[in-house]
């Protein structure tokens, strides 16, 4: 990815509005997204368009890596950005003022449970969004490279 490339925010206008805050002030503002909730910018390249896409997520720690869900609110099918890193597991991620590349894979069945854990206890919702549909929601790590 190049920082020269054009940048395209999520569709989604109170996304894209936190977004904006998150670049503008380098992390200060929406990192902390909640009291306690912490958030990260993911940008993968569209899978049909080679655009580079942009999008605010959750994230939880294990151990060096970001970990993220798939949850789309728990919607049917899964969120572009994941089918997008499923295309290109390579991406970019800014935690703060940090911004540095990763590589995403999901996470193993051995490993979910545990992660899955982790981001309930940052998001409880997710346990209610898995309710909501038959698939299985993906938790993403992101490790750096």
């Amino acid at each position: 990815m190049t920082t020269s490339e054009q940048v395209l925010d999520s569709p989604e206008g109170w996304v894209a509005a936190h977004i904006r805050r998150y670049v503008e002030t380098g992390g200060a503002e929406g990192h902390e997204w909640r009291p306690g909730v912490f958030t990260l910018l993911l940008t993968t390249r569209g899978r049909r368009s080679g655009k580079l896409r942009r999008t605010a997520l959750i994230y939880g720690r294990d151990g060096d890596a970001y970990l993220v869900v798939a949850s789309q609110g728990g919607a049917p099918q899964h969120p572009a950005w994941y089918l997008n890193l499923l295309a290109d597991p390579e991406a970019q991620v800014q935690v703060g003022p940090d911004t540095f590349p990763v590589r995403a894979r999901t996470a193993t069945a051995e490993e979910k449970p545990r992660m899955w854990r982790t981001m309930t206890a940052a998001w409880p919702a997710y346990d209610e969004y898995q309710t909501k549909t038959d698939r299985e929601i993906p938790v993403v790590v992101l490790e750096r490279v």
